[in-house]
This record gives C-alpha cells, sequence and structure tokens, in this order.
C-alpha cells in the first residue's frame, strides 16, 4: 500500500518563506495528480494548489503570486514552495493524490498525507 510522507513544516515569520514535499512511500505505476490543501484552526480544509498528470496547474486565490507547486515524476514527489508567507497561512497542511490519471481514476491511488505543520508568527 502506498503512503505520502509530508516533511518541510516548521515556524517562519511574517514574509518567510518554506518549502514543504510530499513523497510517496513507494513508486506508483501511473502518474496522477497531486495537490495541497491545509486546514487552520476552527475552519474547514481548503483546496491550496493542485498539479494534474499533465502538470497542469491549478492555485488557490489568496496563494496566486506567493506559492508555486511543482512536481517531479521520477520520484513520486509534490513539492510547494511558500513564499512571502503571512498569520493566515498557518494551518495543517496535507499532500492529496487524486488517482486520476488522464480521464482513469485509480481508487487505490487516491491518498492523503498525515498533514505538517506551517506555522506563520506576526
Amino acid at each position: 500500500q502506498v503512503h505520502l510522507v509530508e516533511s518541510g513544516g516548521g515556524l517562519v515569520q511574517t514574509g518567510g518563506s518554506l518549502r514543504l514535499s510530499c513523497a510517496a512511500s513507494r513508486s506508483m505505476t501511473v502518474i496522477v495528480g497531486m495537490g495541497w490543501y491545509r486546514q487552520a484552526p476552527g475552519k474547514e480544509r481548503e483546496l491550496v494548489a493542485t498539479i494534474d498528470s499533465n502538470s497542469k496547474k491549478y492555485y488557490a486565490a489568496s496563494v496566486t503570486g506567493r506559492f508555486t507547486i511543482s512536481r517531479d515524476n521520477a520520484d513520486n514527489t509534490v513539492y510547494l514552495q511558500m513564499n512571502s508567507l503571512n498569520p493566515e497561512d498557518t494551518a495543517v497542511y496535507y499532500c492529496h493524490t487524486d488517482g486520476r490519471s488522464g480521464r482513469t481514476y485509480y481508487g487505490a491511488l487516491e491518498l492523503w498525507g498525515q498533514g505538517t505543520l506551517v506555522t506563520v508568527s506576526s
């Protein structure tokens, strides 16, 4: 069974940067869409950024221009470069694979990571 392992969270001051990484525990046989979600205290989980199996990217309006999502298909890894962080970015960030490769859905490859905490101090 494949697991997602996240890293890179931590404490940073306003205006600082962090880079999150999410790697699959073993090689996936297909390239699926990957992305990042976040959940702040007392709020619902929200989408931050996604990159599909064709590397098409999507960003939430709140992070556009500040965050960059990328992927390394050889290592089944997705990254989230976060710049110009502010306290509103404080949340647990979750990696997600959507199990979709083109028009094909692989249910076993729709996964969530355990989450990594990002705290931005003012």
